[in-house]
Protein backbone atom coordinates (compact mmCIF):
# COMPACT_ATOMS: atom_id res chain seq x y z
CA UNK A 1 0.00 0.00 0.00
CA UNK A 2 1.43 3.41 -0.99
CA UNK A 3 1.83 6.26 1.46
CA UNK A 4 -0.82 8.26 -0.45
CA UNK A 5 -3.33 5.40 -0.23
CA UNK A 6 -2.65 5.06 3.49
CA UNK A 7 -3.10 8.81 4.01
CA UNK A 8 -6.40 8.80 2.07
CA UNK A 9 -7.72 6.04 4.29
CA UNK A 10 -6.58 7.96 7.35
CA UNK A 11 -8.40 11.07 6.07
CA UNK A 12 -11.62 9.09 5.68
CA UNK A 13 -11.21 7.72 9.20
CA UNK A 14 -10.87 11.31 10.42
CA UNK A 15 -14.05 12.37 8.58
CA UNK A 16 -15.92 9.41 10.07
CA UNK A 17 -14.68 10.25 13.56
CA UNK A 18 -15.78 13.88 13.05
CA UNK A 19 -19.26 12.65 12.17
CA UNK A 20 -19.33 14.50 8.84
CA UNK A 21 -19.25 11.53 6.47
CA UNK A 22 -21.98 8.88 6.36
CA UNK A 23 -22.69 7.90 2.73
CA UNK A 24 -20.66 4.87 1.59
CA UNK A 25 -20.39 6.24 -1.97
CA UNK A 26 -18.78 9.46 -0.75
CA UNK A 27 -16.48 7.40 1.48
CA UNK A 28 -15.35 5.57 -1.64
CA UNK A 29 -14.80 8.86 -3.46
CA UNK A 30 -12.60 10.27 -0.68
CA UNK A 31 -10.64 7.00 -0.51
CA UNK A 32 -10.15 6.96 -4.28
CA UNK A 33 -9.44 10.54 -5.44
CA UNK A 34 -5.72 11.40 -5.05
CA UNK A 35 -5.90 14.79 -3.34
CA UNK A 36 -2.14 15.27 -3.60
CA UNK A 37 -2.40 15.42 -7.41
CA UNK A 38 -4.45 18.61 -7.01
CA UNK A 39 -2.03 20.15 -4.53
CA UNK A 40 1.43 20.09 -6.11
CA UNK A 41 2.12 23.34 -4.27
CA UNK A 42 0.43 25.45 -1.63
CA UNK A 43 1.08 27.90 1.20
CA UNK A 44 1.61 27.02 4.85
CA UNK A 45 1.41 29.49 7.75
CA UNK A 46 4.72 31.00 8.83
CA UNK A 47 5.75 33.49 11.50
CA UNK A 48 6.11 36.29 8.93
CA UNK A 49 3.20 35.38 6.67
CA UNK A 50 2.86 32.44 4.28
CA UNK A 51 5.64 30.07 3.24
CA UNK A 52 5.61 28.13 -0.05
CA UNK A 53 5.58 24.30 -0.07
CA UNK A 54 5.69 22.01 -3.10
CA UNK A 55 5.93 18.41 -4.23
CA UNK A 56 9.11 16.81 -2.90
CA UNK A 57 9.38 18.93 0.24
CA UNK A 58 9.46 17.23 3.60
CA UNK A 59 5.92 16.97 4.96
CA UNK A 60 4.37 17.87 1.56
CA UNK A 61 2.44 14.62 1.13
CA UNK A 62 1.27 14.49 4.73
CA UNK A 63 0.07 18.10 4.57
CA UNK A 64 -1.69 17.43 1.25
CA UNK A 65 -3.95 15.03 3.17
CA UNK A 66 -4.30 17.30 6.17
CA UNK A 67 -7.87 17.86 7.43
CA UNK A 68 -7.16 21.60 7.37
CA UNK A 69 -7.69 24.29 4.72
CA UNK A 70 -4.74 24.49 2.30
CA UNK A 71 -4.25 27.93 0.76
CA UNK A 72 -3.24 28.01 -2.91
CA UNK A 73 -3.49 31.73 -3.71
CA UNK A 74 -2.94 35.03 -1.92
CA UNK A 75 -4.36 38.43 -2.90
CA UNK A 76 -5.65 37.04 -6.24
CA UNK A 77 -2.00 36.97 -7.34
CA UNK A 78 -0.70 33.63 -8.61
CA UNK A 79 2.85 35.07 -8.66
CA UNK A 80 3.03 35.33 -4.87
CA UNK A 81 3.79 31.63 -4.52
CA UNK A 82 6.97 32.01 -6.58
CA UNK A 83 7.94 35.07 -4.54
CA UNK A 84 7.42 33.17 -1.29
CA UNK A 85 9.38 30.22 -2.63
CA UNK A 86 12.49 32.21 -3.52
CA UNK A 87 12.30 35.24 -1.21
CA UNK A 88 10.81 33.69 1.91
CA UNK A 89 7.39 33.87 3.53
CA UNK A 90 5.10 36.61 2.20
CA UNK A 91 2.20 38.50 3.79
CA UNK A 92 -1.18 38.29 2.09
CA UNK A 93 -4.86 37.40 2.35
CA UNK A 94 -5.96 33.94 1.15
CA UNK A 95 -8.16 34.22 -1.95
CA UNK A 96 -8.31 30.58 -3.10
CA UNK A 97 -7.86 27.33 -1.24
CA UNK A 98 -8.50 23.64 -1.06
CA UNK A 99 -11.24 23.63 1.54
CA UNK A 100 -11.37 21.61 4.73
CA UNK A 101 -12.29 18.05 3.72
CA UNK A 102 -14.83 18.03 6.55
CA UNK A 103 -16.74 20.97 5.04
CA UNK A 104 -16.51 19.38 1.60
CA UNK A 105 -17.96 16.14 2.96
CA UNK A 106 -20.82 17.99 4.66
CA UNK A 107 -21.73 19.92 1.50
CA UNK A 108 -21.46 16.90 -0.80
CA UNK A 109 -23.79 14.89 1.43
CA UNK A 110 -26.22 17.81 1.80
CA UNK A 111 -26.35 18.01 -2.02
CA UNK A 112 -28.26 14.69 -2.02
CA UNK A 113 -27.09 13.59 -5.45
CA UNK A 114 -28.40 10.48 -7.16
CA UNK A 115 -27.11 8.53 -10.13
CA UNK A 116 -27.73 10.45 -13.35
CA UNK A 117 -27.83 13.89 -11.73
CA UNK A 118 -26.13 16.69 -13.65
CA UNK A 119 -24.14 18.91 -11.26
CA UNK A 120 -22.73 22.42 -11.62
CA UNK A 121 -19.89 23.40 -9.30
CA UNK A 122 -19.16 27.10 -8.74
CA UNK A 123 -15.54 27.60 -7.69
CA UNK A 124 -13.21 25.07 -9.36
CA UNK A 125 -10.21 25.97 -7.21
CA UNK A 126 -7.74 23.08 -7.26
CA UNK A 127 -10.20 20.73 -8.99
CA UNK A 128 -10.29 18.30 -6.05
CA UNK A 129 -13.99 18.78 -5.28
CA UNK A 130 -14.84 18.40 -8.98
CA UNK A 131 -12.86 15.14 -8.97
CA UNK A 132 -14.91 13.84 -6.03
CA UNK A 133 -18.09 14.67 -7.97
CA UNK A 134 -16.71 12.93 -11.07
CA UNK A 135 -15.82 9.85 -9.05
CA UNK A 136 -19.38 9.69 -7.70
CA UNK A 137 -21.36 10.62 -10.85
CA UNK A 138 -19.07 10.29 -13.86
CA UNK A 139 -17.21 13.11 -15.60
CA UNK A 140 -19.91 13.65 -18.23
CA UNK A 141 -22.36 14.89 -15.59
CA UNK A 142 -20.05 17.39 -13.88
CA UNK A 143 -19.55 21.03 -14.89
CA UNK A 144 -17.26 23.42 -13.02
CA UNK A 145 -16.51 27.13 -13.34
CA UNK A 146 -14.02 29.55 -11.76
CA UNK A 147 -13.32 33.22 -12.43
CA UNK A 148 -9.52 32.72 -12.55
CA UNK A 149 -8.39 31.28 -15.93
CA UNK A 150 -5.04 30.16 -14.54
CA UNK A 151 -6.76 28.13 -11.81
CA UNK A 152 -9.12 26.53 -14.33
CA UNK A 153 -6.25 25.60 -16.67
CA UNK A 154 -4.26 24.06 -13.83
CA UNK A 155 -7.30 22.22 -12.46
CA UNK A 156 -8.15 20.82 -15.91
CA UNK A 157 -4.64 19.39 -16.25
CA UNK A 158 -4.71 17.82 -12.79
CA UNK A 159 -8.18 16.40 -13.34
CA UNK A 160 -6.94 14.75 -16.53
CA UNK A 161 -3.88 13.41 -14.69
CA UNK A 162 -6.20 11.81 -12.13
CA UNK A 163 -8.42 10.36 -14.86
CA UNK A 164 -11.35 12.81 -14.81
CA UNK A 165 -12.71 15.08 -17.56
CA UNK A 166 -15.55 17.35 -16.39
CA UNK A 167 -16.57 20.38 -18.44
CA UNK A 168 -14.46 23.31 -17.18
CA UNK A 169 -14.93 27.02 -17.89
CA UNK A 170 -13.25 30.26 -16.84
CA UNK A 171 -16.09 32.69 -16.13
CA UNK A 172 -17.83 34.60 -13.35
CA UNK A 173 -19.53 31.94 -11.26
CA UNK A 174 -22.35 34.35 -10.42
CA UNK A 175 -23.55 33.81 -14.01
CA UNK A 176 -23.54 30.04 -13.70
CA UNK A 177 -22.01 27.97 -16.51
CA UNK A 178 -21.68 29.41 -20.03
CA UNK A 179 -23.37 26.43 -21.71
CA UNK A 180 -27.16 26.62 -21.79
CA UNK A 181 -28.10 23.44 -19.90
CA UNK A 182 -30.14 22.82 -16.77
CA UNK A 183 -28.72 21.15 -13.68
CA UNK A 184 -30.21 18.86 -11.08
CA UNK A 185 -27.81 20.15 -8.47
CA UNK A 186 -25.66 23.28 -8.01
CA UNK A 187 -22.89 23.44 -5.39
CA UNK A 188 -20.89 26.56 -4.65
CA UNK A 189 -17.55 26.17 -2.89
CA UNK A 190 -17.29 29.90 -2.17
CA UNK A 191 -19.73 32.00 -0.14
CA UNK A 192 -22.26 34.50 -1.48
CA UNK A 193 -24.07 37.48 0.03
CA UNK A 194 -27.19 36.70 -2.01
CA UNK A 195 -28.17 33.84 -4.31
CA UNK A 196 -27.39 34.71 -7.94
CA UNK A 197 -30.65 34.46 -9.93
CA UNK A 198 -28.74 32.67 -12.72
CA UNK A 199 -28.22 29.67 -10.42
CA UNK A 200 -31.95 29.37 -9.84
CA UNK A 201 -32.69 29.77 -13.55
CA UNK A 202 -30.16 27.06 -14.46
CA UNK A 203 -31.53 24.54 -11.93
CA UNK A 204 -34.46 22.29 -12.82
CA UNK A 205 -37.57 22.99 -10.70
CA UNK A 206 -37.23 20.84 -7.62
CA UNK A 207 -33.45 20.68 -8.00
CA UNK A 208 -31.16 21.64 -5.13
CA UNK A 209 -28.60 24.39 -4.62
CA UNK A 210 -26.12 24.10 -1.74
CA UNK A 211 -23.96 27.09 -0.87
CA UNK A 212 -22.76 29.14 2.07
CA UNK A 213 -23.88 32.62 3.05
CA UNK A 214 -21.25 35.33 3.09
CA UNK A 215 -22.29 37.55 6.00
CA UNK A 216 -20.03 39.75 8.15
CA UNK A 217 -21.44 37.91 11.18
CA UNK A 218 -23.50 34.75 11.13
CA UNK A 219 -22.87 33.05 7.79
CA UNK A 220 -23.49 29.37 7.22
CA UNK A 221 -24.62 26.57 4.98
CA UNK A 222 -27.95 26.68 3.11
CA UNK A 223 -29.85 24.28 0.85
CA UNK A 224 -32.38 25.73 -1.59
CA UNK A 225 -35.09 24.00 -3.61
CA UNK A 226 -35.33 25.73 -6.99
CA UNK A 227 -38.72 26.81 -8.31
CA UNK A 228 -39.73 28.12 -11.70
CA UNK A 229 -37.40 30.72 -13.18
CA UNK A 230 -35.37 32.66 -10.62
CA UNK A 231 -37.39 31.51 -7.59
CA UNK A 232 -36.66 29.15 -4.75
CA UNK A 233 -37.10 28.40 -1.09
CA UNK A 234 -34.70 26.82 1.35
CA UNK A 235 -33.38 26.34 4.84
CA UNK A 236 -30.31 27.28 6.81
CA UNK A 237 -28.74 23.97 7.82
CA UNK A 238 -27.67 22.90 11.28
CA UNK A 239 -24.42 21.53 9.88
CA UNK A 240 -22.24 24.55 9.29
CA UNK A 241 -19.75 25.48 6.60
CA UNK A 242 -17.74 28.64 5.86
CA UNK A 243 -15.89 29.52 2.66
CA UNK A 244 -14.01 32.39 1.08
CA UNK A 245 -16.49 34.69 -0.69
CA UNK A 246 -17.14 34.85 -4.41
CA UNK A 247 -14.88 37.66 -5.65
CA UNK A 248 -17.73 40.12 -6.29
CA UNK A 249 -19.20 39.41 -2.82
CA UNK A 250 -16.20 40.36 -0.68
CA UNK A 251 -16.56 42.96 2.07
CA UNK A 252 -14.47 46.09 2.09
CA UNK A 253 -12.22 46.27 5.19
CA UNK A 254 -12.95 48.81 7.91
CA UNK A 255 -10.93 49.96 10.88
CA UNK A 256 -11.41 51.23 14.41
CA UNK A 257 -10.06 54.76 14.92
CA UNK A 258 -7.19 55.33 17.34
CA UNK A 259 -7.49 57.45 20.47
CA UNK A 260 -8.51 57.32 24.12
CA UNK A 261 -11.67 55.37 24.97
CA UNK A 262 -14.05 55.06 27.90
CA UNK A 263 -14.79 51.53 29.10
CA UNK A 264 -18.03 50.30 30.67
CA UNK A 265 -19.04 46.87 31.99
CA UNK A 266 -21.16 44.41 29.99
CA UNK A 267 -22.43 40.91 30.84
CA UNK A 268 -21.73 39.58 27.33
CA UNK A 269 -18.44 38.14 26.06
CA UNK A 270 -17.44 39.05 22.51
CA UNK A 271 -17.51 35.38 21.51
CA UNK A 272 -21.29 35.23 21.84
CA UNK A 273 -21.46 37.40 18.70
CA UNK A 274 -18.40 36.31 16.72
CA UNK A 275 -17.79 32.61 17.39
CA UNK A 276 -19.28 30.05 15.02
CA UNK A 277 -20.25 27.73 17.88
CA UNK A 278 -22.36 30.45 19.52
CA UNK A 279 -26.10 29.87 19.15
CA UNK A 280 -26.66 33.64 19.08
CA UNK A 281 -24.24 34.34 16.22
CA UNK A 282 -26.66 33.83 13.30
CA UNK A 283 -29.42 35.95 14.85
CA UNK A 284 -26.87 38.64 15.77
CA UNK A 285 -25.86 38.91 12.11
CA UNK A 286 -29.48 39.45 11.08
CA UNK A 287 -30.06 42.14 13.68
CA UNK A 288 -26.73 43.89 13.01
CA UNK A 289 -26.51 44.17 9.20
CA UNK A 290 -23.19 45.48 7.97
CA UNK A 291 -21.38 44.99 11.30
CA UNK A 292 -18.04 43.22 10.80
CA UNK A 293 -15.67 41.57 13.27
CA UNK A 294 -12.09 42.86 13.08
CA UNK A 295 -9.02 41.38 14.76
CA UNK A 296 -6.87 43.84 16.74
CA UNK A 297 -3.98 41.77 17.98
CA UNK A 298 -5.34 39.35 20.61
CA UNK A 299 -8.74 41.10 20.76
CA UNK A 300 -11.73 41.40 18.41
CA UNK A 301 -13.48 44.67 17.59
CA UNK A 302 -16.75 45.33 15.75
CA UNK A 303 -17.09 48.00 13.05
CA UNK A 304 -19.83 49.34 10.77
CA UNK A 305 -19.43 51.27 7.50
CA UNK A 306 -21.13 54.29 9.09
CA UNK A 307 -18.11 54.68 11.41
CA UNK A 308 -19.63 53.07 14.50
CA UNK A 309 -17.32 50.72 16.39
CA UNK A 310 -16.92 48.62 19.55
CA UNK A 311 -13.86 47.39 21.40
CA UNK A 312 -14.21 44.60 23.98
CA UNK A 313 -11.91 43.35 26.73
CA UNK A 314 -11.78 41.13 29.80
CA UNK A 315 -10.32 43.12 32.67
CA UNK A 316 -10.35 42.63 36.46
CA UNK A 317 -12.62 39.60 36.17
CA UNK A 318 -15.33 41.29 34.09
CA UNK A 319 -16.14 42.10 30.47
CA UNK A 320 -15.92 45.72 29.33
CA UNK A 321 -16.68 47.58 26.12
CA UNK A 322 -15.78 50.94 24.62
CA UNK A 323 -17.69 52.26 21.64
CA UNK A 324 -17.86 55.25 19.35
CA UNK A 325 -19.27 56.61 16.14
CA UNK A 326 -22.77 57.79 15.25
CA UNK A 327 -24.57 55.00 17.15
CA UNK A 328 -23.93 52.68 20.08
CA UNK A 329 -23.42 49.27 18.52
CA UNK A 330 -23.03 47.41 21.81
CA UNK A 331 -26.36 48.73 23.04
CA UNK A 332 -27.87 47.33 19.83
CA UNK A 333 -26.17 43.99 20.54
CA UNK A 334 -27.47 43.82 24.10
CA UNK A 335 -30.97 44.62 22.83
CA UNK A 336 -30.68 41.96 20.12
CA UNK A 337 -29.57 39.41 22.71
CA UNK A 338 -32.64 40.10 24.86
CA UNK A 339 -34.80 39.79 21.73
CA UNK A 340 -33.18 36.44 20.91
CA UNK A 341 -33.80 35.14 24.43
CA UNK A 342 -37.44 36.15 24.12
CA UNK A 343 -37.78 34.19 20.87
CA UNK A 344 -36.59 31.00 22.55
CA UNK A 345 -32.91 31.26 21.55
CA UNK A 346 -33.43 30.14 17.93
CA UNK A 347 -30.60 28.10 16.43
CA UNK A 348 -29.64 28.51 12.76
CA UNK A 349 -31.83 25.62 11.57
CA UNK A 350 -34.98 27.54 12.53
CA UNK A 351 -34.27 30.01 9.71
CA UNK A 352 -35.18 29.73 6.04
CA UNK A 353 -34.97 31.65 2.79
CA UNK A 354 -37.45 32.78 0.14
CA UNK A 355 -36.02 33.88 -3.20
CA UNK A 356 -37.63 35.64 -6.16
CA UNK A 357 -35.02 37.14 -8.45
CA UNK A 358 -33.32 39.96 -6.54
CA UNK A 359 -36.04 39.88 -3.84
CA UNK A 360 -34.47 37.58 -1.25
CA UNK A 361 -35.32 37.30 2.44
CA UNK A 362 -34.48 35.21 5.51
CA UNK A 363 -37.33 34.22 7.82
CA UNK A 364 -37.73 32.65 11.25
CA UNK A 365 -39.74 29.41 11.44
CA UNK A 366 -41.90 30.07 8.34
CA UNK A 367 -42.18 32.50 5.39
CA UNK A 368 -45.03 34.15 7.31
CA UNK A 369 -42.81 34.69 10.35
CA UNK A 370 -40.32 37.39 11.16
CA UNK A 371 -38.38 38.47 8.05
CA UNK A 372 -35.01 40.10 7.30
CA UNK A 373 -33.52 41.01 3.91
CA UNK A 374 -30.89 38.46 2.87
CA UNK A 375 -28.57 41.18 1.61
CA UNK A 376 -29.51 44.49 3.32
Amino acid sequence: MSNATRLRRRLVEHLLAEGVLHDARWMTAFRTVPRHVFLPRFFVPAASGWAAMEHGDDEWLRRAYSPEVLVIQLDDDSGLWERARYLGAQPGTPTSSSSQPAIMAIMLEELRVADGHRVLEIGTGTGYNAALLCQRLGSGLVYTVDIAPELVDAARERLAEAGYAPSCAAADGADGFPAGVLYDRVICTCSVSSIPPAWLEQTVPGGLIVTTLNRPIGGGLVRIVAGEGATGQGRVLARDGRFMPLRAHRFKPSRVPDGDVVWRPTPLPMGVITEVRSRFEFFAGLQLPGVTALREGPRTALVHPDGSWVRHRHADGRFEVAEGGPRRLWEDIESAYEDWLGLGQPWRDRFGLSLDGEDQVIWLDSPEGRVWPLCP
